[in-house]
């Protein structure tokens, strides 16, 4: 067995009477871009596009690198990761500890790490993962994510009012969108954004601290299933997250904190019968010097 064999299939945590979250800590890595890293290089694989000792190389705000960096590391491939300077020390700190060799650009300039990706890969020959606009990442998540959730409602004889996810790519709304609307159609998607970078509602991007969400376009998001966009300012998002870890014990990070109180703020708003679905996304221990 390999680590990547421990992918998914994550459990499906109560936060209060109606909302509910995937709690994917509990993947290898410790976020939900396992996810995305193993469907890829595993399509990749049965493709024979990769061998061992190719150079993978992505660009990315942490959680999407630090999983590749640990598949690459299982499988015997090389990893170049490209991220803005301004993510935390402990998402540094991790990739490098599995063996990425890590570039760093301006702060909160995805446009640029993302360019810089491709150059590379174009100019080396490199395996371009290429998680921003890779339509396997929304076919991961309708195939894993959305597939698990939908068994968790059957299990529990639940219908779903609303599912609530911050985006980064878009791939994890956009895959879950489509498997539970195939099933309940009357289901509302709502998606989360930092205050401070509103791209979905219209606004201009912008330096944040919610770190894995709000990365300044809306790449994979198609708006035209989405039902509403919520803005969580840092602060509030911060906050909440501290809250779940010493009132809940669930030591996860910001993105998840945003989720959970966007969450909260829909519910409040609405009297929708049916269960509320959200994402606890990664482990708090990459934010410890910024929570």
């Amino acid at each position: 067995m390999r680590p990547s064999d421990f992918v998914g299939n994550t459990p499906f945590l109560q936060i209060s009477n109606r909302i509910f979250a995937k709690f994917e800590t509990y993947s290898p890595s410790g976020s939900v871009k396992d996810r995305l890293a193993k469907y890829i290089l595993d399509d990749a694989e049965r493709r024979c596009l990769l061998k061992p000792g190719d150079m993978l190389v992505e660009a990315t705000s942490g959680n999407t690198g630090i999983a590749f960096a640990l598949l690459a590391a299982e499988r015997g491939y090389r990893i170049k990761i490209i991220m803005p300077s301004n993510m935390s020390n402990e998402r540094k700190h991790m990739l490098r500890m599995l063996g990425a060799e890590l570039i760093e650009v301006g702060e909160g300039d995805f446009d640029e790490a993302i360019a810089l990706r491709d150059k590379l890969a174009s100019e080396n020959d490199w395996f371009n993962t290429n998680q921003f606009h890779n339509p396997l990442n929304i076919e991961c998540h309708f195939n894993t994510t959305g597939f698990e959730i939908l068994g968790h409602l059957i299990a529990m004889k639940q219908t779903p009012a609303a599912f609530v996810s911050g985006t980064g790519t878009g791939g994890t709304i956009m895959g879950v969108a489509k498997r539970l609307r195939g099933i309940y159609p009357d289901v509302k998607i709502i998606a989360v954004e930092p205050a401070e970078s509103p791209v979905m509602s219209g606004g201009e991007p912008g330096l944040h601290g919610i770190q894995g969400i709000g990365d300044g376009s809306k790449f994979l998001v198609d708006l035209n299933q989405i039902d509403e966009v919520i803005t969580v300012p840092t602060e509030i998002a911060k906050q909440r997250t501290r809250e779940l870890i010493k009132e809940n014990g669930m030591l996860v990070g910001i993105s998840s904190g945003a989720n959970v109180y966007a969450a909260e703020q829909w519910e409040a708003r609405n009297h929708s019968k049916g269960v509320i679905i959200t994402m606890l996304c990664d482990r708090g221990e990459r934010y410890l010097s910024c929570i």
